[in-house]
Formats: C-alpha cells, structure tokens, sequence
C-alpha cells in the first residue's frame, strides 16, 4: 500500500510539473464558477487502534503483549461540494468504510499462545470538511482539507455477550479529518487523488472487567490513513 502511495504522489507530482505549453487547452472552465457540484468516492483505508493499557495488564501474569495491527480496507461514498469563495469550499463527504482494527495478544496461560482478536467495523462516515483550494495550473489545482466526523458503526459488538473472550466496541465515535489532494480536470470531469488521515477523538472501549482480554485494556481510539479517488462533474 505505501509503495502504491509512494508512486501515485510521484505521478501527480510530475503532471503537475509538465510545461505550460502541454496544457494550454483549459478544460471545464465554466466549472469554477459553479456553486455547487457532486462526485463519488472510492478509496482505500489502513486503520488500527491506538492502544491505552490499562492497570491491570501491570498487574496480570497471564497477558504478557497486547497491541494493535494495522489491517486494510476500502471506503464508498458520495461527495457534495459547496463553493464559499474563490479559494475555499464546503464539502460533505458521506461513506460507508469497511475496516477491521485487530489486537495483538500474546498468552502464557492457561498454555502460551499467540491470539489475533479481528474487530470488523462496518462505519457510516459522516464528514464535514473545509476545502482550501489554489489556483488553476493549466488543468490541474492543490487544494487542502480539514474538518469534523461523526462514525456510526454497524457492526458494533458492546451489547454482545456470548463471549468471555470479546474486546467491545462502541457504536459512535467523533473525530477530526486533514488531508490533500490533486485535481485534474478532464474534458467531463474531475479526477482527484486525496490522501488524509481520520482520527477518532474519544474513547471506543467498552470495558468490562469480565473479559480478560478486555480487561487489560484502558483506552482504545480510532486510527485511519485513507487513499482516495474522487469523480466529480
């Protein structure tokens, strides 16, 4: 993944670099003025949770690692562009995000083991975002991001309780969004690499002491590097 990241940024880096005389013929003028417009959203995702132990993996001779994994996913969403002014845009950015942030855990009792718990989300992503944009370099611009999120997630597990093994996670979550991109206009559209990161604010464990693998954990907060590619007309 950070090798295909690495060669994209590449990529948008040297287009943008080409001589004036290679990109004369300005497409989507009129675009600029629109006040509004829309797009979709297809991306790739590298989430993981920062991980707070708690004062009960000091004290537990039974639990010796607990850590987070970095894991893959990918988003689908919708997008809505306001313009504000001639540099700065209101966007809304609704996707649906399917993650999977898994823990670490290394065993000496009842017998040593290693043990992954897979924690799968499936997020409603609701983020709202302030969109710094420069001016047109023949038919490509940079621009900037930053705003708020809310996460809703599907797939939540806090009300389970089947399992004495579960880590529960709550069902919403806020957060904070940065990011930047490239735009490329086309003849009928707009092609934009974005890269960003989306981090939760608050605290989505659920402890209960009850769970052993819960209970060595204080404090779990949402992690998200996000590649994505919008579409918009």
């Amino acid at each position: 993944m950070f090798y295909l990241l690495r060669y994209a940024l590449i990529f948008v880096l040297l287009v943008g670099m080409l001589p004036a005389k290679a990109q004369t013929n300005m497409n989507m003028i009129e675009h600029d003025a629109k006040p509004y417009y829309f797009g979709i959203t297809l991306a790739a995702n590298q989430s993981y949770f920062k991980l707070e132990h708690s004062p009960a993996f000091l004290a537990s001779d039974s639990i010796m690692v607990a850590e987070p994994l970095k894991t893959m996913g990918f988003n689908l969403g919708l997008l809505a562009n306001a313009r504000l002014s001639e540099h700065f845009d209101l966007r809304f950015n609704p996707q649906l995000i399917f993650a999977s942030k898994n823990l670490y855990y290394r065993d000496t009792y009842p017998k040593p083991q290693d043990t992954e718990k897979k924690i799968e989300s499936i997020l409603l992503s609701f983020p709202l975002q302030i969109k710094f944009k420069s001016d047109r370099i023949g038919n490509m611009r940079v621009y900037t991001i930053a705003g708020l999120k809310y996460d809703y997630d599907l797939a939540s597990n806090a009300r389970l309780r089947r399992a004495d093994d579960l880590v529960k996670i709550k069902k919403s979550d806020y957060g904070y969004e940065a990011g930047a991109g490239f735009e490329f206009y086309f003849e009928s559209f707009i092609f934009a690499p974005e890269f960003k990161i989306s981090n939760g604010f608050g605290n989505v464990h659920v402890k209960d002491p009850n769970l052993r693998y819960s209970n060595v954990v204080e404090k779990l907060q949402s992690r998200m590097f996000v590649f994505s590619i919008h579409l918009e007309g």
